[in-house]
């Protein structure tokens, strides 16, 4: 299945940090940029820091989901698993603190899958999930998801 890239802009409270964060630390290369917003290449997506004076991050609180608190807003990527994981050691070894460790939610349910809640410097919230099958994205019928190893 192709795609078409998405697009996101989102606010930031200073960008020397987003850069480091999101080339550094998640691995974006940047695109173009200007004083006060920097694009970056999210595994083909688009997604844009726009530097916001006072910003403060968009927090509407919380929904519990697999018995979790999801923060809402929150925005991410549906990865490999390969990538899952390699991410999940870049973020360890980057001392990120996660709002939901690494873990497998809906175990031996439709959409299985291996997720992951931190927030960037300027607190948005970003989820990082994995399938062991892909197909299962929009899953709702319970009775065949394979177990994430």
């Amino acid at each position: 299945m192709s795609l078409p890239p998405f697009h996101l802009a989102f606010p930031v409270h200073d960008l020397a940090e987003a850069r480091a964060f999101w080339c550094g630390v998640m691995g974006c290369p940047e695109g173009r940029s200007a004083a006060n917003w920097i694009d970056f290449d999210f595994h083909g997506h688009q997604i844009v820091a726009h530097r916001i004076e006072g910003m403060v991050a968009p927090d509407a609180g919380t929904n519990p989901v697999d018995g979790h608190e999801v923060p809402v807003p929150h925005f991410g990527l549906v990865l490999p698993i390969p990538e899952w994981h390699a991410l999940t050691e870049r973020l360890h070894a980057a001392r990120i603190t996660f709002v939901i460790e690494p873990h497998v939610r809906f175990a031996g349910q439709a959409g299985e899958q291996a997720s992951m809640f931190f927030r960037d410097p300027s607190g948005n919230a970003v989820e990082i999930k994995a399938f062991a099958d892909p197909s299962q994205l929009f899953a709702t019928d319970q009775s065949n998801s394979p177990l994430i190893k």
